[in-house]
């Protein structure tokens, strides 16, 4: 008999796991223990200025007290995204609906520059209902403006960007018919990303699928297994019900793309309930992989081959499972590279009773669990999804933030330790790999419960920091303004391809300042479901330039030294900084 392999030994771990019969994977572990406050000021506070600034819809997704299907329970993202290029962001909000109907839909604001936005939605042409899942952003026709891709359960849909009509006024056109992109059947569309796999200067797309569902013949709450958490009879799945299976489609180049999942092998990797997908350069090798994390099963990690083709890698690489071995309720993403070291991360949410997972990247695309190790795993309370590797107080340090909120809103009244609605949490940056999680030092709007799930992350008012926008069930959603004090400076980077994509989605700026080292790619999508502000944002600290390492989409290189901090600077493919805009000061 072969000797088993590692791979082998944690799937069938994790496959003796799943059989305990959980509609969601939660592995009832104990947070681990607070050490001592390090005392250290934090100069970030977050105030929820939502309601002033005119974002005023509710998000409608499913039953309020009681929720019988668990199309009810996962709601949508957000994006940040500057779709009419005035250099300011806007903001699109996805919405569900009800099982009997309703008139809820996406939302499309534009900012006003002073603080307030305002609703556009049916001008621009996205006004839609439906059970809407994630978005992802790109210029798919690299025509200079971004176009936006929804996932739903039901159709998805591609809008083409038309940049302004004859009146100035930006609009989109529901293209899926004439891209190619009708599926023939129903499927639960989650994550998406656009990507270039092949790097040639086109962006490609990828889909996750979550859950094969038919309301029809679907348990109700409470009918086996699978359909109770801790006792109580709760909504079905995902464990019990048919996985999904994941999809990538070619760019064409003439505005349609062709199904290439099984040629690509993507369509080889079943049997997990996929969520938020992440496209980014995982193993430093200049080319794009794919992350998906995936809901009470193995979590994929697909590796680009540079023939057009992915090897699924989850396992070997080690962000399947966590450090025991145990398939975890993966959900929303962070990238970022919160130790320093010049390589990409990965931060993944979890379901309530277990700790959310920090894979460390050694550089090759081999990733470490140091959730116990960086301080992550002293909270394990919550249902959590959207995060971000994002730094907050322009330390020059990454931290940790992500959003909260329960999926069974019946139990709350049984089991008060598990509300539907909780707080934000933000885990502070202290250098040496250690977070530290912060409470009421970062302001009101972290503190504030609600029942959360896409969040985006992005300088909304061009202040030189990164503000918080999140989508709240039942409720309107949350602009979390970062008033920050301090003299941290900072570095904001807008990246243009020329011979690669249009949006330079998949390019990668490392940043070197005052002695340390930081790299971001620009992505399409992460957090859960949502899309962050494309203008890469670096907290600088003391230091007052930076030198940039970029690498393009397609692999070019170039370096510029020396750029000054304080400012959004414009670096166009080959032409280098074509503009330079200081925004305004923070005071403190």
């Amino acid at each position: 008999m072969d000797k088993p392999t590692r791979r082998s030994l944690f799937a069938l771990l994790a496959a003796g796991y799943g059989a305990m019969g959980q509609g969601v994977v939660s592995r009832v572990v104990q947070p681990q223990r607070r050490g001592k406050p390090s005392g250290l000021p934090f100069l970030a506070k977050f105030t929820d200025i939502a309601k002033q600034a005119g974002l005023l819809e509710p998000c409608t997704y499913g039953g309020l007290e009681t929720k019988q299907y668990l199309l009810e329970t996962i709601g949508c993202g957000v994006a940040f995204v500057d779709y009419d290029n005035d250099g300011w962001l806007d903001i699109f909000l996805l919405n569900g609906t009800l099982l009997e109907g309703s008139n809820a839909s996406n939302r499309l604001y534009k900012n006003n520059r002073d603080g307030t936005f305002l609703d556009v939605t049916e001008e621009a042409g996205l006004k839609r209902t439906g059970w809407a899942s994630a978005v992802c952003a790109g210029d798919y026709n690299n025509d200079g403006w971004d176009d936006l891709f929804i996932t739903y359960w039901g159709q998805n849909v591609l809008y083409r960007n038309n940049g302004p009509n004859a009146k100035g006024v930006v609009t989109f056109t529901d293209v899926t018919a004439q891209a190619g992109l009708v599926d023939k059947q129903r499927r639960w569309g989650a994550g998406c990303t656009f990507v270039d796999y092949d790097r040639d200067g086109r962006l490609d797309l990828f889909v996750s699928n979550y859950v094969d569902f038919d309301p029809e013949k679907v348990p109700r709450p409470g009918q086996n297994s699978f359909c109770n958490w801790k006792g109580i009879p709760v909504n079905c799945g995902p464990r019990g019900l048919p996985p999904g299976y994941h999809s990538l489609y070619h760019n064409n180049g003439d505005g349609t793309f062709s199904d290439v999942s099984e040629r690509s092998g993507i369509a080889k990797a079943r049997g997990s309930y996929g969520m938020t997908a992440v496209a980014a350069d995982f193993d430093n090798d200049g080319w794009p992989d794919i992350y998906v994390a995936c809901d009470s099963t193995s979590s994929f990690l697909f590796r680009n081959n540079h023939d057009g083709t992915f090897t699924e890698t989850g396992l070997e690489r080690g962000v399947a499972l966590n450090e025991d071995g145990m398939e975890q309720a993966g959900m929303g993403v962070g990238v970022g590279d919160f130790d320093l070291d010049g390589h990409l991360d990965i931060f993944k949410t979890h379901f309530a009773d277990d700790a959310n997972i920090l894979y460390r990247n050694d550089g090759k695309g081999m990733f470490e669990d140091v959730t116990a190790r960086s301080g992550v795993a002293v909270e394990t309370r919550y249902v959590n999804w959207g995060a971000g590797i994002v730094d907050l107080d322009n330390d020059g340090l990454p931290d940790l933030f992500y959003v909260t909120g329960n999926v069974y809103p019946e139990i709350e009244a049984k089991l008060p330790a598990y509300p539907f609605k909780t707080p934000r949490v933000l885990f502070r940056n202290l250098g040496g790999g250690k977070m530290e999680e912060i409470f009421d030092l970062a302001g009101p709007g972290i503190g504030a419960a609600h029942s959360s799930r896409g969040c985006a992350f992005g300088d909304f008012d061009n202040d030189g920091d990164i503000d918080i926008l999140i989508l709240n069930l039942h409720e309107p959603p949350s602009l979390l303004r970062n008033d920050l004090g301090g003299s941290h400076r900072w570095l904001k980077v807008k990246l243009e391809g020329v011979k690669s994509n249009r949006s330079a989605i998949g390019g990668r700026v490392t940043a070197h300042y005052g002695g340390r080292r930081q790299v971001q790619e620009v992505l399409s999508q992460s957090s859960f479901y949502s899309v962050n502000d494309f203008r890469l944002h670096f907290g600088l600290g003391t230091a007052a330039e930076a030198d940039l390492d970029i690498r393009w989409p397609n692999g070019a290189t170039e370096t510029l030294r020396k750029v000054a901090a304080n400012q959004l600077v414009t670096i166009r493919e080959g032409s280098g900084i074509v503009k330079a805009t200081p925004l305004p000061q923070k005071k403190g």
